[in-house]
């Protein structure tokens, strides 16, 4: 007996310490490890099977949370980490949304996102009092406040910014018209954060009162602040971002963007702001300066990991445990809210304006739950105002619905065409349209993009009349452009349907006048496919994708600050008296030793 009890001892006290030791990794290099290792796995999975990189993420998360029974979801200084990667992510959509470009979205940021959050909210307070009458005429008990329903509307408004734009972005629909509205949406969330984190914990309050003179408060200083940011720190981020660059020092100047991104986030943050709205000021305070390209290659591996970190703290929330016990009330509170947030958003899109196929992808891209809406819950949670019965159940549906996006997103063009008639009707037209008016010409030139680098490019090709057939997503700009005679029609270029109507089998070449490298490589892969012997050349803004655009089968990249310098030497060289012979030998000799490892044959 004796001998036993000394084995369970031993035992007990062998396991203690191994407990010991995980909580020991868990505050160490071991957990980093644990981390990296999961997302490394879930990831090279999630390529084999052509799955977006975030839901490796996410996965790796839930894996992660499931075996270490969560002993580490809510550790602080993980949490805040996490953090960064929304913040990094909001920088990045900062650069390019500068504030000119903001002002021309005022319509869809203030007036589309306005109305989904307010329509979002009030919807949340009436079906809680539907809900309320019902059981009340079965008798039946009903917990939940008006206030109650109020902060979890709060929460399902909110859309996962980090997932929809990292997914946009990679699939070049940033610049589609589901894309404008989409981030309209998002952007009027983002600003909504701030009332609402005011608005939430005054309704605890027992006196109504002080609800409207603090939440006035808070958004007259938030008001203020962002006043200051925007109309002020234009000149004084350029002036100090000079100050740096004169240093000549990349260590300092990273060190220095990281300490503006991260000292606006604190400052809107101190504000009442979110940490994310700070970061994407910033952002576009950066992009009026001359650094905005150099800003975003530094910037880029921190971003990415970082947000691969956030997913894998949202993935670990999901508690598996109220999945098995509470699997029917989780999967009404997934389905239910994602179903009813797209027909409110699409009914919503559609009715200010948009074609209903753009106006259901719209609705499926912000169904989701989104990472403040976690923020908006605990609040909830923690002034009494939701019952904490309800917190495992309404967290892990809100999880789910995140997991669920990447399909959804993926497959959204499929759920559109399949249920709007309507949409594929229209969609078929504008390719019976461009199908038409590219069948009179021949051994044409296709221009991806009517920007000014493609206006320029189809007046040369006008002089020398060269056939060519201009494609673009904007219809403002389709519009104006064939009311100056121009042959331009609106189509998408990364469609293999729109290449095809446009004559892509008879095509001479291809140019690919934007400067983003995923339509880029989007386009490459249909021409390669489907006409390999049409040769395309691509415009970039520097040389840093040059060797992965050609190895896509660009026949030709044009970086355009590279040749933009070359011009420059070249007009300098000749107004200082050397000879123009001698200077195209040595503009031709900078070329061939720049794309030395790119292209030996020629360059471009």
């Amino acid at each position: 007996m004796t001998h036993e009890l000394l084995r369970i001892e031993t035992a007990h006290g062998f396991f203690w310490e191994l407990n010991g030791m995980a909580n020991i990794a868990m505050n160490g290099l071991d957990l980093t490890l644990i981390y990296l290792l999961a997302a490394v796995i879930s990831v090279v999975i999630c390529r084999l099977l052509h799955w977006p990189a975030m839901l490796g993420y996410l996965m790796a998360g839930i894996i992660l949370g499931h075996a270490f029974n969560h002993q580490f979801t809510q550790d602080p200084g993980v949490t805040y980490l996490a953090e960064f990667g929304v913040v990094f992510l909001m920088f990045v959509i900062g650069l390019e949304f500068n504030l000119p470009k903001l002002m021309g979205m005022r319509q869809l940021v203030f007036g589309f996102g306005m109305a989904q959050v307010v329509l979002t909210l009030l919807g949340a307070v009436a079906g809680h009092a539907l809900l309320w009458w019902f059981l009340k005429t079965l008798q039946l008990p009903w917990d939940l406040t008006w206030q109650g329903a109020l902060a979890l509307g709060a929460a399902f408004a909110m859309s996962s910014t980090a997932i929809v734009v990292k997914m946009m972005a990679d699939r070049a629909e940033l610049e589609t018209p589901h894309g404008h509205r989409v981030m309209g949406a998002l952007l009027f969330q983002d600003l909504a954060v701030v009332p609402l984190l005011v608005l939430i914990p005054a309704l605890g309050q027992v006196n109504e009162g002080n609800v409207w003179t603090t939440l006035a408060l808070a958004l007259l200083k938030a008001g203020m602040l962002v006043t200051v940011l925007l109309w002020g720190g234009q000149k004084v981020m350029r002036w100090w971002l000079q100050i740096i660059e004169l240093r000549k020092s990349d260590e300092l100047f990273i060190l220095n963007i990281l300490l503006i991104t991260l000292g606006l986030s604190w400052l809107t943050e101190l504000a009442g702001l979110s940490m994310a709205m700070g970061a994407f000021m910033a952002g576009m305070l950066i992009a009026e300066t001359d650094f905005k390209l150099r800003i975003e290659n530094d910037i880029r591996p921190f971003h990415d990991v970082l947000l691969g970190l956030f997913f894998i703290t949202i993935g670990m929330k999901l508690d598996w445990a109220v999945l098995y016990q509470q699997w029917a009330w989780v999967l009404v509170l997934t389905v239910v809210p994602v179903v009813i947030k797209a027909l409110l958003v699409a009914a919503l899109a559609k009715w200010v304006g948009a074609p209903l196929g753009v106006a259901a992808k719209t609705g499926i891209y912000l169904a989701q739950a989104g990472e403040f809406g976690f923020v908006l819950l605990s609040l909830g949670l923690a002034n009494g105002l939701i019952n904490p019965l309800w917190s495992n159940p309404v967290l892990a549906a809100m999880v789910l619905s995140m997991v669920a996006t990447p399909f959804l997103i993926q497959y959204a063009e499929r759920m559109v065409y399949r249920f709007t008639a309507d949409d594929w009707l229209s969609q078929s037209l504008h390719l019976t349209a461009l199908a038409q008016h590219s069948m009179s010409i021949d051994h044409h030139v296709i221009v991806c993009g009517f920007g000014r680098t493609g206006k320029n490019l189809c007046h040369l090709l006008e002089a020398e009349n060269i056939g060519y057939i201009a494609l673009d997503l904007h219809p403002d700009v389709v519009h104006a452009a064939m009311l100056a005679g121009h042959r331009v029609e609106y189509g998408d270029a990364t469609q293999l349907a729109s290449l095809m109507s446009a004559g892509l089998a008879r095509a001479s070449a291809v140019v690919i006048s934007c400067d983003d490298t995923q339509t880029a490589l989007k386009v490459l892969a249909l021409v390669q496919q489907h006409a390999p012997t049409v040769p395309v050349v691509v415009r970039t803004r520097d040389d840093y994708d040059l060797n992965h655009l050609r190895e896509a089968g660009a026949r030709d990249v044009v970086p355009e600050i590279f040749e933009a310098s070359l011009s420059l030497a070249s007009q300098t060289l000749h107004h200082i008296g050397l000879p123009q012979r001698r200077v195209r030998r040595l503009v031709q000799s900078q070329r061939v030793s720049r794309y030395a490892g790119f292209k030996p044959d020629a360059a471009p």
